[in-house]
Protein backbone atom coordinates (compact mmCIF):
# COMPACT_ATOMS: atom_id res chain seq x y z
CA UNK A 1 0.00 0.00 0.00
CA UNK A 2 2.98 2.26 0.54
CA UNK A 3 3.57 2.62 -3.21
CA UNK A 4 0.01 3.93 -3.67
CA UNK A 5 0.54 6.57 -1.00
CA UNK A 6 3.81 7.61 -2.68
CA UNK A 7 1.99 8.07 -5.98
CA UNK A 8 -0.75 10.05 -4.27
CA UNK A 9 1.84 12.31 -2.63
CA UNK A 10 3.43 12.91 -6.02
CA UNK A 11 0.07 13.59 -7.69
CA UNK A 12 -1.01 15.89 -4.85
CA UNK A 13 2.26 17.84 -5.17
CA UNK A 14 1.68 18.12 -8.93
CA UNK A 15 -1.89 19.33 -8.28
CA UNK A 16 -0.62 21.89 -5.78
CA UNK A 17 1.84 23.12 -8.42
CA UNK A 18 -0.95 23.44 -11.02
CA UNK A 19 -3.23 25.32 -8.62
CA UNK A 20 -0.42 27.67 -7.61
CA UNK A 21 0.37 28.25 -11.29
CA UNK A 22 -3.23 29.31 -11.97
CA UNK A 23 -3.24 31.55 -8.89
CA UNK A 24 0.08 33.07 -9.99
CA UNK A 25 -1.33 33.83 -13.45
CA UNK A 26 -4.45 35.32 -11.87
CA UNK A 27 -2.76 37.66 -9.41
CA UNK A 28 0.50 38.54 -11.18
CA UNK A 29 -0.75 38.65 -14.80
CA UNK A 30 2.61 37.76 -16.39
CA UNK A 31 3.28 38.81 -19.96
CA UNK A 32 4.28 35.24 -20.86
CA UNK A 33 1.26 32.97 -20.41
CA UNK A 34 2.04 29.45 -21.62
CA UNK A 35 -1.52 28.35 -20.94
CA UNK A 36 -3.02 30.75 -23.49
CA UNK A 37 -2.63 29.19 -26.92
CA UNK A 38 -5.61 30.71 -28.75
CA UNK A 39 -9.19 31.86 -28.12
CA UNK A 40 -10.41 28.27 -27.63
CA UNK A 41 -7.44 26.71 -25.82
CA UNK A 42 -6.58 28.90 -22.85
CA UNK A 43 -6.93 29.27 -19.09
CA UNK A 44 -8.69 32.64 -19.13
CA UNK A 45 -12.05 31.23 -18.01
CA UNK A 46 -10.46 29.84 -14.85
CA UNK A 47 -8.09 32.72 -14.22
CA UNK A 48 -10.44 35.68 -14.62
CA UNK A 49 -13.45 34.48 -16.61
CA UNK A 50 -16.83 33.02 -15.74
CA UNK A 51 -15.49 30.11 -13.68
CA UNK A 52 -12.67 32.03 -11.99
CA UNK A 53 -14.67 32.11 -8.74
CA UNK A 54 -16.87 29.44 -7.22
CA UNK A 55 -19.13 30.64 -4.41
CA UNK A 56 -16.99 33.78 -4.21
CA UNK A 57 -13.75 31.82 -3.75
CA UNK A 58 -11.08 31.72 -6.47
CA UNK A 59 -11.50 28.37 -8.22
CA UNK A 60 -7.75 27.55 -8.21
CA UNK A 61 -7.71 28.21 -4.45
CA UNK A 62 -10.40 25.56 -3.96
CA UNK A 63 -8.22 23.17 -5.94
CA UNK A 64 -5.16 24.09 -3.90
CA UNK A 65 -6.96 23.42 -0.61
CA UNK A 66 -8.26 20.11 -1.95
CA UNK A 67 -4.81 18.95 -3.03
CA UNK A 68 -3.36 19.96 0.35
CA UNK A 69 -5.94 17.80 2.12
CA UNK A 70 -5.17 14.92 -0.24
CA UNK A 71 -1.47 15.33 0.55
CA UNK A 72 -2.28 15.36 4.27
CA UNK A 73 -4.33 12.18 3.88
CA UNK A 74 -1.46 10.50 2.04
CA UNK A 75 1.07 11.43 4.72
CA UNK A 76 -1.26 10.23 7.47
CA UNK A 77 -2.08 7.11 5.41
CA UNK A 78 -5.77 7.89 5.72
CA UNK A 79 -7.34 6.24 2.68
CA UNK A 80 -10.83 7.50 3.51
CA UNK A 81 -9.66 11.13 3.63
CA UNK A 82 -7.82 10.68 0.32
CA UNK A 83 -10.85 9.08 -1.33
CA UNK A 84 -13.30 11.60 0.16
CA UNK A 85 -11.30 14.59 -1.03
CA UNK A 86 -10.62 12.96 -4.41
CA UNK A 87 -14.35 12.33 -4.82
CA UNK A 88 -15.11 15.98 -4.08
CA UNK A 89 -12.24 17.04 -6.33
CA UNK A 90 -13.40 14.85 -9.19
CA UNK A 91 -16.96 16.15 -9.00
CA UNK A 92 -15.62 19.71 -8.83
CA UNK A 93 -13.29 19.11 -11.81
CA UNK A 94 -16.13 17.61 -13.85
CA UNK A 95 -18.33 20.60 -13.04
CA UNK A 96 -15.61 23.00 -14.20
CA UNK A 97 -14.99 20.89 -17.31
CA UNK A 98 -18.70 20.93 -18.15
CA UNK A 99 -18.85 24.71 -17.79
CA UNK A 100 -15.72 25.19 -19.90
CA UNK A 101 -16.59 22.78 -22.71
CA UNK A 102 -20.34 23.10 -23.08
CA UNK A 103 -21.15 26.60 -21.86
CA UNK A 104 -18.00 28.63 -22.55
CA UNK A 105 -16.58 26.51 -25.40
CA UNK A 106 -13.00 26.72 -24.18
CA UNK A 107 -10.41 24.16 -23.17
CA UNK A 108 -8.05 24.90 -20.30
CA UNK A 109 -4.86 22.79 -20.65
CA UNK A 110 -3.99 23.17 -16.96
CA UNK A 111 -7.53 22.13 -16.01
CA UNK A 112 -7.21 19.00 -18.14
CA UNK A 113 -4.02 18.13 -16.26
CA UNK A 114 -5.86 18.71 -12.97
CA UNK A 115 -8.70 16.47 -14.12
CA UNK A 116 -6.33 13.65 -15.13
CA UNK A 117 -4.49 14.09 -11.84
CA UNK A 118 -7.72 13.93 -9.82
CA UNK A 119 -9.07 10.91 -11.72
CA UNK A 120 -5.84 9.06 -10.95
CA UNK A 121 -5.95 10.03 -7.26
CA UNK A 122 -9.60 8.93 -7.13
CA UNK A 123 -8.74 5.50 -8.60
CA UNK A 124 -5.80 5.10 -6.21
CA UNK A 125 -8.07 6.12 -3.32
CA UNK A 126 -10.56 3.40 -4.26
CA UNK A 127 -7.74 0.84 -4.40
CA UNK A 128 -6.47 1.92 -0.96
CA UNK A 129 -9.91 1.78 0.66
CA UNK A 130 -10.56 -1.68 -0.83
CA UNK A 131 -7.15 -2.97 0.28
CA UNK A 132 -7.78 -1.54 3.74
CA UNK A 133 -11.09 -3.40 3.98
CA UNK A 134 -9.44 -6.64 2.85
CA UNK A 135 -6.76 -6.20 5.53
CA UNK A 136 -9.45 -5.64 8.19
CA UNK A 137 -11.20 -8.89 7.21
CA UNK A 138 -8.06 -11.00 7.57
Amino acid sequence: MEKYYKWIKFLAAFGIFLALFLLWERYFKPTFQPCNINSTVNCDAVIWGEVSDTLGIPTPLIGLIGYIFIMLGAFKKNAKLVLGMATFGLVFCLYIAYRELFQLHVVCPVCILCQLDMITVFILGIILVRKGKKDENK
